[in-house]
């Protein structure tokens, strides 16, 4: 079949295209509507303050992308009394829904916005803590059970530092969680086939910097001594997934 411009399936690419156009900003999500965006802020000197405008573009009490799904997820993979660090934990979602499953919640983000938000609407979470965009983290060595990332890892430049980071926190046999976008063929197609749906999501101002499959999520969370992976695709319609679950253990030691 002829792929030209009335091709059904660009179409339908097409039209999947926009349907799966979103924007994100740490663990919060838009719809964009139209050609309306968020308005990113000017370029800012340092990294922090670049985050911390992101954060005061945005509207109070948003709820996380596939929040329902990501949640249960998290919650099947922990056990009451367990220490949990919750990674760009945003206004704290994740975190109090832990500490409501009898978990030992510990919130960190690198700006300074979203933990305000977060201690004024759950005051259950008393360990909330603002952490450096580069670098190490100010947490003892092997001091979680469990680590949650969601929707954190594809705004990472640093992705060997990060995910040192959450390998060293963790105790011996702790357990990673994560979450993030998925870019399996057909939404790739997609975008391929839609120039303008391309350049929005794959946009170089975007505060997304690393773009995963299940397959290079997987090798690299193997690559930095994890075991026990597993990497689901979940949302959205067979071979367009929406977003991976990620879930691995760290070594023994």
């Amino acid at each position: 079949m002829h792929e030209g411009q009335d091709s059904p399936l660009r179409k339908g690419c097409v039209e999947m295209t926009a349907r799966l156009h979103f924007l994100t900003v740490g663990d919060r999500i838009l719809r964009c509507l139209g050609r309306h965006e968020l308005a990113l802020p000017a370029a800012m000197p340092a990294s922090e303050d670049y985050h911390e405008a992101l954060w005061e573009t945005l509207p109070e009490g948003l709820e996380p992308v596939d929040f329902a799904r990501r949640n249960d997820f998290l919650l099947s993979h922990v056990s009451a009394g367990e220490r949990v660090l919750d990674v760009g934990c945003g206004e704290g979602r994740f975190a109090a829904e832990l500490v409501r499953a009898g978990a030992e919640a510990v919130g960190i983000d690198v700006a300074a916005e979203p933990l305000r938000r977060a201690r004024e609407r759950y005051p259950e979470l008393v360990d909330l803590r603002q952490v450096p965009f580069a670098g190490a983290w100010p947490l003892e060595d092997a001091s979680f059970d469990v680590v949650w990332a969601g929707e954190a890892i594809e705004h990472v430049a640093d992705t060997a530092g990060w995910l040192s980071e959450l390998r060293r926190v963790l105790r011996s046999g702790g357990v990673l969680l994560l979450s993030t976008p998925d870019h399996g063929r057909l939404r790739m197609l997609g975008w391929a086939l839609a120039p303008h749906a391309f350049a929005a999501h794959f946009d170089p101002r975007a505060d997304h910097l690393r773009f995963y499959t299940a397959g290079t999520l997987r090798e690299l969370l193997e690559d930095f001594g994890f075991h026990d992976v597993a990497v689901r695709r979940v949302g959205g319609v067979p071979g367009a997934r929406r977003a991976l679950l990620a879930s691995a253990r760290r070594s023994r030691f």
